[in-house]
């Protein structure tokens, strides 16, 4: 599996999922336009992942070329050969009035499992805990004001346990949007590496002597 940030909450996975032949699936996840400074994503598209419909710098599809399968809507999906689980959930800590509902992604391919938390708002309820089960890579946004902060992700990583954590949706070079740096949530969490990737592959293997993990990465 190959993960590459676009920066904000934007992925582009590839992957081959197991029982299919050997071309790669492409999928993007929460493709943004260029209103927040930075350079949208772009390139072919097998499936597209929007966490949330109602703001722009997380569903803008339209860059993306190819005819993919979209899916903003929480529910169990079987697609291009990975298993979905799309849990429902709030943008805020108001039970969705101030900024409407949020879709946890949870993708299963390449026997590793994948959650990407998208404007996630609010701790978790310990039903979706029970429903996220046993997480490999955590992408958690850390930024505050529009999603949780660092410590609240933090405090959710804690109980999701994954190999490694990945953040997303912080202050960076360009960004247009008022969200904080990775700093409360490198405090926090004891430390993050310095070096920031572009780009990452990862094999289950890769995931066996790691436990919460910090991956920093950049656009």
């Amino acid at each position: 599996m190959n993960i590459q940030y676009y920066g904000h909450s934007c992925f582009k996975i590839t992957t081959k999922p197991s029982g299919r032949n050997t071309e790669n699936v492409v999928v993007f996840i929460d493709p943004f336009d260029k209103k927040i400074g930075l350079k949208p994503p772009q390139g072919g598209a097998d499936v597209v992942f929007v966490s949330h419909t109602q703001h722009s710098d997380h569903n803008n599809v339209s860059a993306l070329k190819g005819d993919p399968i979209i899916v903003d809507t929480p529910g169990e999906f079987s697609v291009k050969g990975i298993n979905v689980t799309g849990i429902d959930s709030f943008h805020d800590d108001k039970n969705g009035r101030e900024r409407g509902k949020n879709t946890i992604f949870i993708l299963e391919t390449e026997d590793m499992k994948l959650c990407h938390m998208g404007d996630i708002g609010t701790e978790l309820t310990p039903e979706q805990i029970e429903r996220a089960g046993e997480v490999d890579i955590l992408i958690i946004p850390i930024g505050g004001k529009y999603t949780i902060d660092g410590k609240t992700a933090v405090r959710i990583a804690q109980k999701l346990e994954p190999a490694i954590i990945i953040p997303m949706h912080y202050k960076m070079g360009g960004l247009k949007i008022d969200v904080s740096d990775e700093k409360e949530f490198c405090s926090e969490i004891g430390g993050c590496p310095k070096e920031k990737i572009n780009k990452i592959t990862l094999k289950k293997k890769d995931l066996e002597d790691k436990n919460m993990d910090v991956l920093l990465m950049r656009a």
